[in-house]
């Protein structure tokens, strides 16, 4: 509880408002009684004065309000869409790398927001990958992780498409992501 002297903030007003309306939706305060304490909460200077607006109510601390979350979790895709994204991604396996996920985003991207996200990241990730596998054979270095990066790129679109499949979310590490 603060120093009944501080002055209260408008977040403090909004929070005794808030309670004031819970007692009204509850039953517990009439029409009048809310209107003079919501007048009383909106002109408060200290919380010396927002202190018997509320403590008949809740007596010395406010009860908790429940709040409604932030968020609200996504519906879950139906079974055609999460086989179209995960298809997204295991077009590698066929030797599709590019051109598979672009062909599924051009299409069923459309009208499936889940199909287009695992396709514009399957296609970020496989362009990715054929960027260093141009790039990396001007280097040493690069004749030896060249393999590495294919066979870690393999495995990563079998986990892409097992997580499409299960409504996970997945991203591609390392993948610098051109297409938005």
């Amino acid at each position: 509880m603060p120093h009944p002297q501080l002055r209260v903030t408008n977040q403090d007003r909004e929070q005794v408002v808030e309670h004031v309306k819970a007692a009204y939706a509850e039953g517990r305060l009439d029409k009048h009684e809310m209107d003079e304490r919501l007048h009383l909460a909106m002109t408060a200077r200290t919380h010396a004065d927002l202190v018997p607006i509320m403590n008949d109510l809740y007596g010395t601390r406010p009860a908790y309000v429940p709040r409604p979350p932030a968020y609200r979790p996504a519906a879950v895709p139906a079974g055609g869409d999460r086989v179209g994204a995960a298809s997204s991604h295991l077009f590698a396996l066929l030797g599709l790398f590019v051109i598979g996920p672009l062909l599924m985003m051009v299409t069923a991207g459309r009208t499936s927001p889940y199909i287009r996200k695992h396709a514009v990241e399957a296609l970020n990730f496989h362009l990715t990958v054929l960027g260093a596998t141009v790039l990396l054979p001007f280097t040493v270095v690069g004749f030896v992780l060249l393999p590495v990066i294919w066979v870690v790129g393999l495995v990563l679109c079998v986990v892409g498409g097992v997580s499409a499949l299960a409504c996970t979310e997945f991203r591609y590490p390392l993948t610098i992501r051109l297409v938005k």
